[in-house]
């Protein structure tokens, strides 16, 4: 079959892009249609829909017909060799991370997307696979070159034997520029989701929080949680949202009291099988009361507990670790193990007990107001939260998409569930070995009927919101494709639960008050964020591996990074981006600072309470909790779209993003781990983690992804300010790319300023704080003065600075006057040759009235 298009042909058994062959040994039962064919109507909103239709001729659709219908069809597309290309592929249920290579067999299994170079033509063309009908598809690698498209119901009771538009492919000639208009092709043909342009992204992102998961993981209670909130407080630095994570819940265990919550719950995996029984908070929440952190006998934490009981399950994990093996093995007199085990339980359990004597809240007297006196559970406890800590403005709170990890507990509330037991798709085989869908096959999922996905939302929500939560971070959202033969297909169980959880976001959390987590699958992306606005887009972080590679504290945080660059190609264009936590006093701590400097997300830690670096912190955060944000979600540099900057030995990971008055590139040696194909698992390799070199230049800046920095891409010469290395470089178009060594788990990050002549002689620009990663994110506004052109005289430049500490800009002569907030002041101006001009800097308070910002300005 062969429809004619204006870039696409598929005639011969071959699919061709302007002329270039693309795909060879197409079957005859694959089809091509244009756009316009496929695509009649949309709910886009109109300037969308115009500047997409514009767009439209460089896109169409894949399809194929077989002669038996079935719930799961595998079809070839063609073949390629000597291409290069790059993907995103599911490693796990959950999380994507990207993949490179030059040809179909190369491809991983559950490819999301695959981008080819096409250098014959200056262009660059994707492959995307979508959702017709009940069926969702995948890219997957075939024999001899062959990529396979795999399109699946998840329900044997849903079947289909032709699809027109399974897969979108779409071509232009900026790789940046056609991730844009491919999703924007998607989303005007499916009205399945929007893009992120058309919602409004939480506060969240312009500020500092913390996350109670690796401080406690699920042990968290209101005490520790306290503590830790005022920890940051006196240090400095004040959160302006907290998430409250996994622990917080009314869960229990099969075949436990059903109404009684499982107790001694320490490290994730312990309550993967459980249920909720209730909707609202656990036993330890509930019994806080109101007012009891708030008076002079408030309790005591000790920081070192939940370390305690870490480290004990920890033991007890490895424990029941070596039992299992040994049954592997054979062994049959498992004495020695089951004693170990148990010795382990009951230190655990006595701990524990120790704990609620020493810590229960609720035991405290309150401050002796009548209201606090009146007030018990999550209520009380946000309210004094609030109460002590005003810059708080946000308080989440972790959920799983079915409720909890194992869903509902049937007849535990008014919501009909059941435990549906969980089939894993024959595509997510070839993932890696995953702990959480372990335990979530062994134990099935409480689901409540689709039916009620509104209701069941809603009732946690509500409740959620009546007691001060302002949002949630909605996890483990992958697990319906597991559950869905008896609800029309894993498509038809996706839309009913996301319109529940839509309606339900849109009248709790104003809309956009939801972190979505463990959701990196098109299934989610397609079906699921017409309200969601931000998500992550990296897997966890993890402070050290959990297959207990000593070098995983290391390589394990580059793998962290590529997954977040590469990933925000596609989720960017969705939602906003989220790098994930960290903790400030790891080993790689200032690796992930520097990235989540210049993400162009919300800064988060992870911190264990008493276990910070505030002068880290400080570089990420002002005063008041905001942060100096990019302008943009960061993504990785051109020359690395088609490389590997995991284990090639060669490939230094680059990421651009701008600032207000600038442009940032961050150069981060991720090298030392990846994907291994064989062993279906990230794994180290530790000869390549060493010192790797790379270049950076102007251009590697992509100016015209934001029409408000293109202008700064004209700039005749820019000033570069490298952050770690505290150099002023001088530079244009025509300069010799900047020459760079970066050590293993390290980074420099670039900033580049486009330079104002202010007259002959007079040249400007500034840099911002040096004492910030993001030094230009902090400078907000920026004028020059010119009043007279022809001499040197009545220059000046104004500038407002928001934050503290050492302000920088490039000068190329000493101004004869500053003034700072009106009054003049002293500077300092230092001749160098590396800038053609000199340094000037100038010492800036953080003034609380004026919310932080400085009035700066320099007469020449």
């Amino acid at each position: 079959m062969s429809i004619p298009n204006k870039y696409f042909d598929l005639s011969n058994g071959t699919f061709s892009v302007k002329g270039v062959p693309l795909l060879s040994e197409v079957p005859t039962n694959v089809s091509f249609s244009p756009f316009s064919s496929i695509c009649q109507s949309s709910d886009a909103p109109l300037p969308l829909l115009q500047r997409f239709l514009s767009l439209s001729h460089k896109g169409g659709f894949l399809g194929f017909s077989k002669d038996e219908p079935s719930d799961r069809l595998m079809n070839s597309l063609g073949s390629f060799t000597g291409r290069d290309f790059l993907s995103i592929f599911r490693f796990k249920t959950w999380w994507s991370t990207m993949w490179v290579g030059n040809n179909g067999s190369d491809l991983q299994m559950e490819t999301q997307w695959v981008q080819f170079d096409v250098p014959e033509i200056s262009s660059y063309v994707i492959i995307i696979p979508i959702i017709e009908g009940g069926f969702r598809s995948a890219l997957h690698p075939g024999s001899d070159g062959h990529v396979m498209i795999c399109a699946e119901s998840g329900s044997t009771q849903v079947k289909a034997s032709n699809f027109d538009a399974i897969a979108y492919v779409h071509v232009s000639d900026n790789p940046y520029n056609l991730m844009k208009e491919a999703y924007s092709a998607v989303r005007v043909h499916l009205n399945t989701f929007r893009l992120l342009e058309e919602k409004t992204v939480p506060n969240i992102v312009n500020k500092f929080g913390w996350c109670t998961w690796d401080a406690f993981y699920l042990t968290v209670e209101p005490a520790g949680i306290w503590h830790g909130v005022n920890d940051f407080v006196e240090g400095g630095v004040s959160p302006r949202f907290l998430i409250i994570d996994d622990g917080w819940q009314s869960i229990n265990l099969d075949g436990e009291n059903p109404n009684e919550d499982t107790k001694n719950l320490v490290l994730g995996g312990t309550q993967m099988t459980a249920r909720l029984h209730r909707l609202d908070e656990c036993e330890k929440f509930r019994k806080y009361k109101g007012g009891s952190m708030l008076g002079p006998d408030a309790p005591s934490f000790d920081p070192k507990k939940p370390k305690m009981l870490i480290s004990k399950a920890i033991e007890l994990e490895h424990a029941e670790k070596d039992r299992d093996k040994a049954i592997q093995s054979g062994v049959t007199d498992l004495s020695g193990f089951e004693a170990k085990i148990l010795k382990f339980k009951q230190e655990l359990n006595e701990m524990f007990g120790g704990e609620e004597e020493s810590s229960n809240v609720s035991r405290q007297e309150g401050c002796g107001s009548c209201s606090c006196k009146a007030a018990y559970g999550m209520k009380a406890f946000t309210r004094d939260l609030r109460a002590k800590f005003k810059g708080l403005d946000d308080i989440y709170v972790w959920h799983a998409l079915c409720g909890a990890w194992g869903g509902v507990r049937p007849g535990s509330t008014h919501l009909s569930a059941k435990v549906v037991p969980c089939k894993v798709s024959p595509g997510l085989d070839g993932t890696m070995t995953d702990l959480a869908v372990v335990k979530i096959i062994e134990g099935g999922i409480g689901l409540v009927h689709p039916d009620q996905s509104e209701d069941f939302y809603d009732s946690m929500h509500s409740y959620l919101a009546k007691v001060g939560i302002t949002g949630v971070k909605v996890d483990v959202i992958h697990t319906l494709e597991y559950v869905s033969e008896e609800y029309g297909g894993r498509v038809e169980l996706a839309k009913a639960y996301y319109k529940g959880l839509t309606s339900s976001i849109s009248k709790n959390f104003k809309g956009n008050g939801l972190i979505s987590s463990m959701q990196q699958c098109n299934d989610f992306f397609f079906l699921g964020t017409n309200q969601i606005s931000i998500g992550r887009v990296g897997d966890d972080f993890w402070f050290q591996d959990p297959n207990g590679d000593p070098m995983g504290v290391y390589w394990l945080q580059g793998v962290h990074m590529i997954h977040c660059a590469y990933n925000s190609m596609w989720m960017g264009q969705i939602i906003q981006p989220d790098w994930d936590m960290f903790q400030s006093d790891h080993l790689c701590a200032k690796f992930h600072a520097g990235s989540r400097a210049i993400c162009g997300g919300p800064v988060y830690v992870s911190d264990s309470v008493g276990g910070h670096d505030f002068d880290l912190i400080k570089k990420l955060v002002y005063p008041d909790g905001t942060i100096p944000k990019c302008q943009h979600f960061a993504l990785p540099t051109r020359d690395c779209l088609f490389k590997n900057p995991l284990f090639d030995q060669k490939t230094i990971l680059k990421i651009w993003n701008f600032n207000k008055y600038g442009g940032v590139i961050g150069a981060f040696n991720c090298q030392g781990a990846g994907w291994d194909p064989k062993e279906q698992r990230i794994k180290g390799y530790s000869h390549c983690y060493k010192p790797m070199s790379t270049t950076v230049q102007v251009s590697d800046i992509e100016w015209d992804q934001k029409i408000e920095a293109a202008q700064m891409g004209n700039a005749e010469e820019y000033i570069v300010y490298l952050s770690e290395a505290q150099e002023l470089l001088f530079l244009t178009h025509e300069s010799a790319a900047i020459q760079t060594t970066i050590q293993p788990s390290s980074f420099e990050i670039f900033s580049f300023v486009p330079v104002e002549k202010l007259g002959p002689t007079i040249k400007f620009a500034p840099i911002g704080l040096t004492n910030m990663f993001n030094n230009g994110g902090a400078i907000q506004e920026l004028e020059y003065i010119n009043c007279d052109s022809g001499t040197e005289n009545n220059k000046s430049v104004k500038i407002k600075v928001k934050g503290d500490g050492n302000f920088l800009a490039y000068s190329s002569v000493s101004p004869k006057e500053c003034y700072l907030n009106g009054a003049e002041v002293a500077f300092e101006w230092l001749a160098i040759a590396t800038a053609n001009g000199g340094k000037l800097t100038l010492n800036l308070p953080w003034v609380e009235e004026a919310g932080g910002i400085s009035d700066v300005a320099f007469v020449f």
